[in-house]
């Protein structure tokens, strides 16, 4: 039998031990416990003393001798609510004190065309609000990672309902002309001189730069500082490029 859930309710396997042991012997002393389950005996008191605790077993006196019974599997149910209960008492502290961690920060690099697509899935995924890219250009959307690949990122970003302003180059005047006709998509253009074989995508508290070189990688950073120095420098570009 599988008693894995029952150290996920925080269970020791001594305890489990001595529970399933007396669930299967009924009343019984702590010598026969103690030949059921294999435990020390100081191992066998200290499971039995938690379980009483914890209102999982009782016990009752006949003589000097205690002799002990699991109580019904089905207050469990009653364990599990109580360790509900506790918990959302305290809920609200917890809570209170998450708001002054300090914002978690990291840096992350991808290798490759599929750690490419993992990096832009989790830009996607970030719960940011507008998408802001700037960069690229021919080389990078018709041979490195393809026309296709782009439109399928794009159906993906417009399905979640995330809006995006990018900044393109001459060179792929024909793909960002055909990208502005979809919804939630506006697009501007540089100058050919502009073309390059990275791009900067800055969305939320992220910003991801992905390098299409002979062997592509990306980097992505979680920082909202750096996000918001990428968001200006994105924004002079932006009010320089033409429709």
């Amino acid at each position: 039998m599988d008693t894995s859930i029952l150290e996920d309710l925080g269970l020791t396997q001594a305890e489990i031990k001595v529970y399933v042991g007396l669930l299967e012997l009924g009343s019984s002393s702590a010598g026969h416990i103690l030949e059921k389950s294999g435990l020390q005996n100081s191992v066998v008191h200290r499971a039995l003393n938690s379980l009483i605790e914890k209102g999982l077993i009782s016990y009752i006196l006949e003589g000097k001798k205690k002799i002990y019974q699991a109580t019904d599997p089905e207050n469990f149910h009653d364990f599990i609510e109580d360790k509900k209960k506790r918990f959302d008492e305290i809920l609200p502290k917890l809570k209170e004190k998450q708001k002054f961690a300090k914002k978690i920060t990291f840096g992350e690099i991808f290798k490759g065309k599929r750690g490419i697509n993992q990096m832009y899935m989790t830009l996607l995924n970030s719960g940011g609000k507008e998408y802001n890219t700037f960069g690229g250009g021919s080389e990078v959307t018709y041979n490195v990672m393809g026309e296709t690949w782009w439109k399928s990122l794009h159906t993906k970003r417009i399905a979640k309902k995330i809006p995006c302003r990018q900044v393109f180059d001459e060179t792929i005047r024909k793909f960002g002309n055909e990208l502005n006709k979809r919804p939630l998509t506006k697009i501007r253009f540089l100058s050919k001189e502009y073309a390059q074989l990275q791009e900067t995508i800055i969305i939320g508290e992220y910003v991801g730069i992905a390098i299409f070189t002979e062997n592509p990688y990306c980097v992505l950073i979680k920082d909202k500082v750096v996000a918001e120095g990428y968001r200006k420098q994105f924004e002079i570009l932006w009010d320089k490029a033409r429709r």
